[in-house]
């Protein structure tokens, strides 16, 4: 438990009690004579807000005013004003990395007596980092050099797949065949693995100029499959090994980005989600429900990213923000430059924490 009154001008007292789950909870006190030098923008914002006739918009005077809205009300609209202030006071004095929008409650408010308030807050929790670095090269050394060999089925199996994506459905009529006719039709009805239809593919002389150039891309696939999986690894064995508490706010805001995505990815298929609910028999709660454990790893992974970034000193540049900024806004017309700001610098910056656990030998 922190005392501090450190900044008379905005509160007298708090006092900072930690809570489970990031949050902290702060009881204090606003002395009637703080409190009062907030009367004169409370009435202003209260003329601003009312309309009375025979007066022009915020110019009624201020005796009528406080005889049509009241004392309580001016005393409510300075406590929203001076917590506010207080609030943030309160974060910067003490040096608290508040996060999402707090709850501020009044425990007791009246004339000419101190304002005394309660507010609940998530902050970024405490993060025990393990030996980061150490875990990173451990994993990195259980990948396998055999996913990345290109064997000879594996080049078959992908010109098969070609061959399907190009098969004729002419004359096939599927409500009268079964499934394993329908797929015998398919493959009966493919092209040819010829010079001509390779090089209806693309930048292909013949079939062996394909087949080697097809290598290249399998070979290509394979190694930035293993890179993933590397760091799938790392990220789960650094988070297996790190103790945090994660704020309630951060696993919400994950899902909130699930659910949208889920939703995008509904629309394009062309389904309604109310459909596609009752299709599978789910509610959305259902769905949250199963989305909560990948939120709460992902929430996880982000803070602990955040603390390597913070004890590494790693940042993207200024220069490497706009350039991504500029992508972005680029493809998405109407994003919000500011958003995708933070986005690109939180983007930049995981790729730059991973870059620096890959590099560590």
């Amino acid at each position: 438990m922190t005392k501090t009154t450190q900044n008379p001008k905005s509160y007298s007292s708090a006092e900072i009690k930690k809570l489970e789950k990031a949050q902290i909870e702060i009881n204090g006190s606003i002395s009637a004579e703080i409190l009062d030098t907030f009367r004169a923008q409370a009435l202003k914002h209260i003329n601003n807000s009312i309309t009375m006739d025979g007066f022009r918009k915020g110019n009624v005077p201020e005796n009528i005013l406080v005889a049509k809205v009241g004392d309580m009300a001016i005393l409510e609209e300075m406590a929203e004003l001076a917590l506010s202030k207080a609030y943030l006071d309160i974060i910067i004095d003490n040096k608290l990395d508040a996060i999402g929008k707090p709850t501020i409650g009044v425990t007791k408010l009246a004339k000419d007596n101190p304002l005394e308030f309660k507010i609940t807050t998530a902050i970024i929790p405490e993060i025990k980092l393990p030996e980061y670095k150490k875990i990173a090269q451990t994993e990195i050394k259980k990948s396998d050099p055999a996913e990345l060999n290109v064997t000879e089925k594996d080049i078959e199996d992908s010109i098969f797949r070609i061959r399907k994506s190009h098969a004729s459905h002419e004359g096939h009529d599927h409500k009268k065949m079964t499934p394993e006719e329908h797929e015998k039709a398919i493959e009966a009805s493919m092209p040819e693995l010829t010079d001509a239809f390779v090089k209806t593919l693309g930048d292909f002389s013949d079939v062996p100029d394909f087949k080697n150039k097809l290598s290249d891309m399998i070979a290509e696939n394979k190694r930035d499959q293993s890179h993933e999986k590397s760091r799938i690894r790392i990220a789960d064995a650094i988070a297996e090994k790190t103790k945090v508490e994660l704020p309630e706010i951060m696993i919400e805001s994950e899902l909130n980005r699930t659910k949208a995505q889920f939703e995008a990815d509904i629309q394009r298929m062309g389904v309604k989600l109310d459909d596609y609910l009752k299709h599978a028999k789910k509610s959305l709660e259902d769905l949250q429900k199963e989305w909560r454990p990948h939120s709460e790893k992902k929430a996880k992974l982000q803070l602990i990213l955040n603390e390597i970034a913070k004890v590494e000193k790693i940042t993207p540049t200024r220069e490497e923000v706009e350039e991504e900024v500029n992508h972005i806004v680029e493809h998405y017309k109407d994003a919000d430059r500011e958003q995708a700001s933070i986005y690109a610098e939180t983007v930049l910056t995981n790729e730059k924490v991973f870059q620096f656990l890959e590099a560590k030998e």
